[in-house]
């Protein structure tokens, strides 16, 4: 019934998948639940891949240089306010991470090397992968320059195995791009998007609609789609910490607490996601933001902690040639409280340094803050693309 096919994979890549119909003592009620997300045929779920380059940057430096394979390798600056764009899986070990400040990558690896980014190759391998994508299906919706969602229930080879899909298209980028791909398959996006971390790196895995709901019961709130670090605090108040919390709370329940999100944790604790893959995903802001692990009092640390979060959205603007008019501060106080501040130019601005000082601006504008501040957001709308010929539909966001 369910037509997700069987595995065929490349030997050196890491695959796994439960077919249809295995015992994995789930209930009928289960089962139920599961079924009831493939939209409006029960018996024809949606086949959704989800393709996540692995350690895109980085792994795109080390392939162009051969020094650097096998060799813990960070994508960003290495000065004092540098920030590390991304990290090899060597460098992952000693826990680098994506957006930490440089200092403290270094503090975690000494042996750690620092590579400038070169977005205009990282573009043009991310244009390569969308070919590929584009061979097979034309609902593509890319969420970044190495992410994106592919619809295939109808596809353009007439395959009726998702999974074999799945593995051809990790074949060609690995044949074309001689990097690697992680990705996941399933019935909807966000089991998808669950199933590629299963077996990262240069690995797939497939979520049944038989095995989903069982599949998550122990996952975190935090990994679900729309619970940000406020929603999940929010939840672990009331009781809330994994799926199986969240499926035992009544629809009314969720609706009180969390308004017109409720019905959506609701659903989502139980595998369905009836959110489409969109083809013609339009981005009208792109934005960074982090929640501190300790509410900061002091001007001086906000300023501080602007620089990553201004350095992160311009990574984007030089990755895809999206310019915007309006930059905004976001601030989230320590009681929850969020207030916005916004300025408009005639004109796009012009470079990072000018992004950097209008949030700085923004934020003196609040001087003095009145309490602690537990996240600073910086975004930029009234977007525009200064690079002819660019395709919207291929704007990939951070």
């Amino acid at each position: 019934m369910y037509n997700f096919g069987q595995h065929h994979g490349r030997p050196c890549g890491q695959s796994f998948m439960i077919e249809p119909g295995e015992n994995h003592n789930n209930s009928k009620r289960e089962t139920a639940f599961a079924h009831s997300d493939a939209e409006s045929d029960p018996e024809h779920p949606r086949k959704i891949i989800h393709i996540d380059m692995d350690a895109f940057f980085a792994s795109v430096e080390q392939r162009d240089n051969p020094r650097l394979r096998g060799k813990p390798v960070a994508v960003g600056g290495s000065r004092e306010r540098g920030v590390v764009a991304a990290a090899s899986y060597e460098a992952r070990k000693f826990g680098v991470r994506s957006a930490m400040p440089s200092v403290i990558a270094r503090r975690k690896c000494p042996e750690l090397i620092f590579t400038k980014p070169r977005f205009d190759v990282y573009r043009e391998v991310s244009l390569q992968i969308r070919a590929i994508f584009a061979q097979y299906t034309p609902i593509i919706e890319p969420l970044s320059l190495d992410e994106a969602y592919l619809d295939v229930t109808e596809n353009l080879q007439g395959l009726t195995s998702a999974t074999k899909i799945a593995e051809q298209i990790r074949a060609r980028i690995w044949a074309e791009t001689q990097l690697t791909a992680s990705a996941g398959v399933s019935y909807n996006k966000f089991l998808a998007k669950l199933a590629s971390d299963y077996r990262k790196p240069d690995g797939l895995f497939v979520i049944t609609p038989e095995m989903g709901p069982i599949l998550i019961e122990a996952l975190k709130v935090e990994r679900f789609h729309g619970v940000g670090p406020a929603t999940a605090a929010k939840m672990n108040r009331l009781g809330i910490f994994t799926a199986r919390d969240l499926r035992g709370q009544s629809l009314e329940f969720l609706q009180e607490h969390f308004g017109k999100s409720g019905s959506h944790y609701y659903n989502i604790s139980r595998g369905i996601d009836h959110r489409p893959v969109m083809a013609n995903r339009v981005r009208k802001s792109v934005g960074a933001e982090n929640t501190f692990p300790r509410d900061l009092t002091s001007l001086e640390d906000m300023r501080a902690e602007l620089e990553p979060l201004a350095e992160k959205v311009w990574r984007y603007c030089d990755a895809t040639g999206v310019r915007g008019r309006t930059v905004t501060l976001k601030v989230k106080y320590a009681d929850f409280q969020i207030i916005t501040r916004s300025r408009s130019l005639t004109a796009p601005v012009a470079d990072k340094t000018v992004l950097a000082a209008i949030t700085r601006e923004l934020l003196a504008t609040l001087h003095p803050i009145p309490k602690g501040v537990r996240l600073l957001g910086v975004s930029l709308s009234s977007l525009s693309c200064d690079q002819a010929g660019d395709d919207p539909q291929m704007i990939l966001a951070f």
